[in-house]
């Protein structure tokens, strides 16, 4: 990772709501998710937090270096339905290594939908691309064309 991430930096990323991203899309062949509600789904909603929390390492990242979460902490408490907007606030919180730990709140421009933590591990794709792979081949799946990084 380049030097100069620091703690309490501070990131926005925004992202509109629509159908795709909501509980019944989640696991479509979940026929127990299809009898909820169309909103915002809570998986989608951890997703959204990760991707902000993405964006606002990009910049850091060395060539073949990418970052995958490890650890996260939200509440989820209130609906949105799809059409709006998702606010995600992120904020540095501690830098451990090659861990990055984030506090993180979204809101829909109504309501602030969940808030909480979540870390990422800095990682060299060249290093983790063969061990997910050779899990894959162990337990006898044969690993699709998408384990590799770009």
């Amino acid at each position: 990772m380049k030097p100069g991430l620091a703690i309490g930096a501070r990131g926005i990323f925004r992202h509109r709501i629509g159908a795709a991203h909501t509980v019944p899309a989640l696991y479509p062949e979940a026929e127990l998710f299809q009898a909820m509600p169309g909103v915002f789904a809570t998986g989608y909603m951890v997703g959204l937090m990760e991707w902000a929390c993405i964006e606002q390492l990009a910049p850091y990242y060395e060539d073949g270096e990418g970052s995958l979460g490890t650890h996260v902490d939200v509440n989820h408490v209130a609906p949105t339905p799809p059409g709006l907007t998702v606010t995600v606030e992120t904020e540095v919180t501690a830098v451990d290594g090659k861990f990055v730990w984030f506090k993180v709140r979204a809101h829909d421009g109504v309501d602030q939908i969940g808030e909480g933590r979540h870390q990422r591990a800095i990682v060299r794709w060249e290093k983790f691309v063969p061990k997910a792979m050779a899990k894959a081949e162990g337990g006898g799946v044969i690993a699709r064309d998408r384990m590799g990084a770009n």
